[in-house]
């Protein structure tokens, strides 16, 4: 394979921020002018992460693609539901991922099993080594076949030294000597805690974990540490001895104002010419147009945005709709500030003193009947006290519920996922989903043509059809929904069949809408949704 291979790996604990490192690193070269493909690797057993709880796991993102897995004869998985990190990967790369991209232990571990079943591998005893890292290294390889990139980036979710891990690790360690030391590059985030008590960085964590990736034949060529402030030389120099890597190739990744200053910071510290060097490649970053994007989100008009939701416990579950705030409030001068709200604290009277004191509502997507009254209750506020509203999905749904009870009157209206009794179904499975049983995979995914209507949605994206991001099993009733017609509830957006509701707003409303897609997914930093764009543009 005619490619350059960097492996991002990290140590001490997770949620170290790799993947924010390895975009970044893309971003160094793609400002080259190389091309990137992107590679997460998850050690999980799950297929995907669709079923996993987002307290645990943080945001699930969906690709626009829907990849048909298929392990064995007769055996077929629907994915476009993958890391969180592929958001991060999209929104510096600015390019669309493949969820075949995402490989986890549960796909690796099917193809193997059904391939045995099969007779792939007739004769021979099944181990990890070599089947298991084979079929690792294969998934690799065909990345690269179908995406031919000048530089494959491999990040490797968790930390090096996990028991699930440990398989991918020695794949890697496998593909490293394949391609050659001199094609590739073993990147490797630690985290060097301040310990506030002594006054001082404490690099022990550190040094166990370079002892787990050198015992493991992966020694690191970078370490990039984590940190929250600047490193003092002499803590540097103690990591660059212990991960046996030149002083030069320690940098580091302090708290940032803003994520995408992280290729800039690391540009400008001379891990870009570093790479350079070590692959043997050359080429002259221009990074002119992302400094300048960088700049916009430095400064900008306060606003406040209540985020209503019930997965506050983690707020990386809603990273996405979080930067697409971010991008539109650095194109408009606006400096957004985001209010965590509870919405089981909403139901307990904690919190409404937020709602009160923000610019505009963002009801969150979900699913699951905790804390769902909260939602209701507070898009039901919004509409009441004309304060700008948007629902994204679950959101969405809610808020058509809040609009039938408070405007319609329909008393115990609800969505039949929350009730099942409901007198007021207003909220219902889609038909194609009454005979699924499954769970995983099995929902409305990936991107679909929406065709929009008269109204603000239309006005905001400047065209009538565009592709939009679904992750639903459940939409808004059109029966019902033509019904509140009546009373100012507006259709604003619908598949190409005209039978499944996209968006809807409020007549007579500042800003009152509601989307069943998923635009975060699609904004970019200098380049941002119009669905976001369009909600602050209404603060003013």
């Amino acid at each position: 394979m005619d490619f350059k291979l960097i492996i991002v790996t990290g140590g001490v604990i997770s949620g170290l921020g790799k993947g924010v490192i390895a975009a970044s690193v893309g971003k160094l070269l793609q400002s080259r002018g190389f091309s990137i493909s992107m590679i997460k690797i998850d050690p999980y057993l799950n297929p995907d992460p669709g079923t996993l709880n987002p307290i645990e796991h943080g945001e699930v993102f969906i690709t626009e693609e829907v990849w048909h897995f298929k392990p064995g004869r007769g055996v077929e998985f629907k994915i476009a539901e993958i890391d969180e990190d592929f958001g991060h990967y999209e929104r510096f790369l600015d390019v669309n991922m493949h969820p075949s991209n995402n490989i986890t232990s549960g796909q690796i571990m099917l193809s193997v099993i059904l391939g045995e079943r099969k007779g792939r591998y007739l004769g021979q005893t099944i181990r990890l080594i070599p089947h298991v890292t084979q079929a690792i290294k294969e998934r690799i390889h065909e990345v690269a076949r179908r995406e031919e990139p000048d530089i494959l980036i491999v990040e490797l979710g968790g930390t090096v030294g996990d028991y699930e891990a440990m398989a991918f690790v020695e794949a890697l360690r496998q593909l490293r000597l394949e391609v050659g030391t001199e094609n590739s590059v073993h990147i490797h985030v630690t985290y060097v805690p301040f310990v506030e008590t002594v006054g001082e960085f404490k690099t022990k964590p550190a040094q166990l974990f370079f002892r787990e990736v050198l015992a493991a034949g992966l020694p690191p060529d970078f370490v990039i540490a984590r940190t929250q402030s600047s490193l003092p030389d002499a803590v540097k120099a103690k990591l660059a001895l212990y991960a046996s890597v030149p002083r030069d190739a320690v940098f580091e990744d302090p708290d940032l104002d803003v994520v995408y200053e992280l290729p800039l910071y690391l540009e400008e510290r001379g891990l870009g010419m570093k790479l350079e060097e070590k692959l043997g490649i050359k080429g002259k970053p221009d990074m002119e147009e992302w400094r300048g994007i960088v700049k916009r989100f430095k400064r900008g008009e306060p606003k406040k945005i209540a985020m209503v939701g019930k997965y506050w416990r983690m707020s990386d579950v809603y990273i996405s709709i979080v930067e697409a705030i971010k991008h539109a409030g650095a194109e408009l001068g606006i400096k957004p500030e985001i209010l965590a709200v509870d919405s089981e604290e909403l139901e307990r009277g904690i919190g409404w003193e937020l709602l009160e004191e923000a610019d505009g509502i963002l009801s969150t997507p979900g699913f699951g009947s905790r804390g769902t009254e909260g939602m209701i209750k507070a898009a039901g506020w919004a509409l009441k006290e004309g304060k700008p509203f948007l629902g994204i999905c679950f959101g969405a749904q809610l808020a058509t519920v809040a609009f039938a009870r408070e405007i319609m009157g329909w008393d115990g209206a609800h969505s039949t996922e929350i009730d099942p009794n409901t007198p007021w179904p207003v909220i219902d499975l889609l038909p194609e989903q009454r005979q699924v049983e499954e769970v995983g995979g099995t929902m409305r995914l990936g991107g679909h043509e929406v065709i929009l209507l008269k109204g603000i949605l239309r006005r905001a994206y400047g065209r009538e059809r565009v592709i939009e991001r679904f992750r639903h099993r459940y939409h808004i009733i059109r029966e019902f929904a033509e019904r509140m017609e009546e009373r100012g509830y507006k259709i604003t957006a619908v598949d190409t069949s005209g039978r499944i509701i996209n968006a809807f707003e409020v007549e007579g409303h500042p800003y009152y809408v509601g989307v069943q897609f998923h635009p975060e997914f699609k904004s970019r930093p200098g380049r941002p949704s119009p669905t976001y764009r369009s909600f602050l543009e209404s603060f003013r």
